[in-house]
């Protein structure tokens, strides 16, 4: 749904909230290597924050287990990696939320190049999770998510400048 192998992304499914954004993190093939080696390690995550297990690069099909701490809590949020693009200009991959998440849908994490400069993309489709206790903290989940994704570009950027 996030089509993460694609320049430009298509019609939203009805009922998810959708959001995308792009910011340089840096230039050149040095900082290219870097973030795309990081970012199919999930260290886009990691560095937010977030716990991934297995610590194993993102492949399709894969079914990691991501924990988000918040106020004293784990919160597992399992997922499954349903795209992936590797290429000499963009790389990156998709996860679909499973059951048990505390939403529902899509998030893509997409590194590609204009010319020297490097970029992250993110794209995520959001709609209420599954159990009712999640759809009653959804207002809260947003919010949440907003901060995980300044987080995100943070993540990369800071390490691709080193």
């Amino acid at each position: 749904m996030t089509s993460p192998a694609e320049v430009t992304w298509g019609a939203t499914p009805r009922g998810y909230r959708r959001w995308e954004k792009s910011a340089v993190l840096g230039h050149g093939d040095d900082v290219w290597l870097r973030v795309t080696t990081e970012l199919m390690r999930w260290r886009v995550k990691t560095r937010s924050g977030f716990a991934v297990t297995p610590d194993a690069p993102a492949e399709t099909g894969a079914r990691p287990i991501i924990v988000a701490h918040a106020f004293g809590l784990a919160v597992r949020e399992p997922v499954e990696v349903v795209a992936v693009v590797r290429r000499a200009d963009r790389v990156g991959f998709a996860y679909r939320t499973l059951p048990g998440h505390p939403v529902s849908g899509e998030e893509a994490f997409i590194a590609h190049r204009s010319g020297d400069t490097v970029l992250l993309t993110i794209r995520s489709l959001t709609r209420p999770g599954d159990r009712a206790r999640w759809r009653a903290a959804y207002p809260g989940l947003l919010l949440a998510q907003q901060v995980a994704r300044r987080r995100y570009f943070r993540a990369l950027r800071l390490r691709a400048g080193r």
